[in-house]
């Protein structure tokens, strides 16, 4: 499973051009599925997203979490984070999850986090989406488990 963590002031995400999910302070995340992924790896991954401190707190320090700010979360699906670019000229998507193991994946996910958090929103898992953000920093990470 990998994600990759924006820190934002706000995002948002559309679909045929009509906003279907935003937010304001929070995280903007990409999550992608390996097709060896579990819902173990999702909970821990979901706790991880949770309780890391990347927000600054009034010194300027990243000692804050996600939870801490009350930050609101925008997390989208994107299979191609398992893209392999390493041979020819077309990215190989081998290594991602398909449909049918993902999809269950990312319900469980998001399920994980509104355990914690109050404001969870997603865009549409499998849809051609258009994502929006300003982002707080710049501010990103990517994890891997």
């Amino acid at each position: 499973m990998k994600i990759v963590i924006q820190r934002v002031t706000s995002a948002s995400v559309s679909i045929n051009h009509t906003v279907v999910s935003s937010i304001g302070k929070g995280a903007a995340v990409l999550i992608g599925f390996h097709q060896n992924d579990t819902k173990e790896t999702a909970r821990w991954m979901a706790k991880k997203l949770i309780h890391l401190r990347y927000f600054q707190d009034h010194e300027g320090k990243t000692n804050l979490s996600l939870q801490d700010v009350q930050g609101e979360l925008l997390v989208i699906s994107q299979f191609t984070l398992y893209a392999s670019c390493e041979e020819g000229r077309r990215p190989s998507l081998i290594h991602a999850a398909s449909p049918v193991i993902a999809k269950p994946l990312y319900d469980f996910f998001i399920q994980e986090l509104t355990h914690e958090l109050k404001n969870v929103k997603t865009g549409v898992f499998g849809a051609d989406m258009a994502l929006s953000l300003v982002n707080d920093g710049p501010f990103t990470l990517i994890i891997e488990r």
